[in-house]
């Protein structure tokens, strides 16, 4: 008779997550689902943070095919019943530097994980994107995906084109920001994000706001955040920050856009090889435009 082998992972909260065979259905905060995706394994359900709304947050859901994939709620709307429902053997969240399962109010986390097996992976200012990304390969490969070459050599060789575009951008200053109000924004600081190191490894020009209040955020007034004279403004596009796209800001993107070109940034990126290369791309190619542009 064969032997039955259990599946085991421990987490980035130093648990045990032990199964009597290999997850096939996973429940998975919709940022874990994302990179889970990227390496080819599909989720039966997702769910969202106190952040999201009733529909998955576009930004955050990657590459996921929304249309197939069961929305199980946000925050404090997730049931975990409902959870139970969709039959997972394993459920997938994220958490930001403590114990906590990010999106999920405490008391469903704890009646989701006496009946299911829980891994939680920090994707927090303590570790590196690169940390982040191979925390998510390694849960996938236990999970039965392949390591990919090709997406391997297309992340190197955009790490690469990055580091090239801001040499010939020659310092061209970087803002990330989160759009709070017609006349407010939340000015990331830098060093807390793992996604916004890992451009000033490369050599990116950062902005950092001033110190005070605010471990992730500093939140300032448009003027103030157009005074950092940025050439690029990193832009949050998840749901919860406030569309530069709307008649409400009309006068916030006017005064960030004067001298700078806006760019889309997810601060809650899906921790794989495809999003990682493609966010490289994108501000590989503003910083090429700044280069290129009459001074």
């Amino acid at each position: 008779m064969a032997r039955v082998t259990e599946w085991q992972f421990l987490d980035d909260r130093g648990r045990m997550a032990t199964v009597g065979n290999r997850p096939v259905r996973l429940v998975a905060y919709v940022q874990a689902g994302a990179a889970l995706f990227d390496h080819g394994i599909r989720p039966v359900g997702v769910f969202g943070s106190h952040h999201d709304g009733d529909t998955v947050d576009p930004a955050k859901a990657g590459a996921l095919p929304r249309d197939e994939i069961a929305y199980l709620g946000s925050g404090a709307a997730v049931d975990a019943e409902a959870v139970l429902r969709a039959r997972p053997d394993l459920l997938v969240a994220v958490t930001y530097g403590s114990d906590q399962v990010y999106g999920l109010d405490p008391d469903t986390a704890k009646h989701i994980e006496e009946r299911v097996p829980v891994v939680v992976l920090d994707v927090g200012q303590g570790r590196s994107l690169d940390d982040v990304r191979e925390r998510f390969a390694a849960l996938a490969r236990s999970l039965g995906a392949q390591d990919d070459p090709a997406a391997a050599a297309e992340l190197a060789g955009a790490r690469q084109r990055l580091r090239s575009a801001a040499a010939e951008a020659g310092g061209a200053r970087v803002l990330a920001l989160s759009p709070a109000a017609p006349d407010s924004v939340h000015l990331a600081r830098p060093h807390t994000w793992p996604d916004l190191r890992a451009l000033a490894e490369c050599g990116v020009a950062l902005v950092a706001p001033e110190a005070g209040p605010g471990v992730n955020w500093s939140t300032v007034d448009r003027a103030s955040a157009a005074r950092l004279e940025a050439e690029i403004v990193l832009t949050d596009v998840r749901v919860n920050a406030l569309s530069l796209d709307g008649p409400a800001a009309v006068e916030l993107r006017r005064a960030l856009a004067a001298r700078a070109r806006i760019v889309p940034w997810n601060p809650e990126l899906a921790p794989g090889p495809a999003a990682h290369a493609a966010f490289f791309d994108t501000v590989a190619g503003a910083l090429r435009a700044v280069a290129a542009s009459p001074s």
